[in-house]
């Protein structure tokens, strides 16, 4: 891999990761209070679960995103990566409304919004790269799942 690829690897796992940051900023403060009062689905995974699986997602996401940016130029690239970053705002987006703004009809709103967005990004992605595609699909599993939840916990509350 030339060093140029390589820092472009590195950019793109760092921009996705920087999506997971900031999403943390308003979920790290509402656990302890707010989240920690509501009544949750039977099927809600522990804690410590949620950020190994949005780290190893971020990654991922990232990887698929340099293969699409380390591509040959065209219309579709472009396009492709302005979906990406649609998407990755939409995520952070998430935090901010769930968590942030206490707000899980917002967050659900939100969720399903981003659900179309993933597809959206995974249909323009496989045009481009396969592999690029076939990375994003853990993503657009757990977000689904994470929609379920979203889902349950605007039900019972």
């Amino acid at each position: 891999m030339k060093i140029s690829d390589f820092l472009k690897l590195i950019t793109a796992i760092l921009v996705s990761q920087a999506a997971g940051v900031i999403g943390s900023f308003f979920t790290v403060s509402a656990i302890s209070n707010w989240y920690d009062q509501l009544v949750k689905p039977t099927l809600i995974p522990p804690g410590w679960v949620f950020a190994p699986a949005w780290i190893t997602l971020y990654t991922l996401m990232g990887i698929s995103l340099f293969l699409v940016w380390k591509s040959y130029g065209s219309n579709k690239k472009r396009m492709a990566v302005i979906i990406f970053f649609i998407q990755l705002f939409l995520n952070a987006l998430w935090s901010i409304l769930f968590f942030g703004m206490e707000n899980p009809l917002l967050g659900l709103i939100n969720i399903f919004i981003l659900l179309g967005v993933i597809i959206l990004t995974i249909i323009i992605f496989y045009q481009i790269s396969k592999k690029a595609a076939y990375l994003l699909i853990p993503y657009l599993v757990w977000v689904g799942f994470a929609a379920y939840l979203n889902y349950a916990i605007w039900v019972l509350n």
